[in-house]
């Protein structure tokens, strides 16, 4: 019984939710501190997928785990197109998932894995027209 539950662990520890593709594109991650007080820092992406993201920061930054963060891509990068379209259209809600591992001469994390909190089914477009609905009375 111990076997199937360690092969079944490490089964579901390498599966990944989307494709990752390596891309370096500039960004910036915006929260909020405990104390309410407005933080930002410019990041680098590593890679992404459509619903997560790798992301280096250029400064020392400590963003605690679970943290709800506003993720952007720079505006000059935002046509590559390896991009989600989420991350073409502007700010995305995200949520710090994973904590890299800390340099040693500033005690901060080296990144932060983002999961995109949208919806990877239903991304639109801004050129889409939205679906109009008939509705009975």
């Amino acid at each position: 019984m111990n076997q199937t539950v360690v092969a079944t662990r490490q089964a579901s520890s390498s599966a990944r939710i989307g494709n990752r593709r390596k891309v370096r594109v500039p960004g910036r991650l915006t929260w909020r501190d405990a104390s309410g007080t407005l933080r930002f820092v410019s990041v680098v992406t590593r890679d992404i997928s459509d619903v997560d993201a790798y992301v280096e920061c250029q400064m020392p930054a400590s963003i605690p785990l679970y943290r709800l963060v506003h993720f952007q891509v720079e505006r000059t990068a935002r046509d590559t197109r390896e991009l989600p379209a989420a991350l073409r259209s502007g700010k995305v809600l995200s949520a710090v998932y994973r904590v890299g591992p800390y340099q040693s001469s500033t005690g901060t994390p080296q990144g932060y894995a983002l999961r995109l909190l949208v919806e990877p089914g239903r991304v639109t477009t801004a050129t889409e027209a939205p679906t109009c609905l008939a509705i009975a009375n």
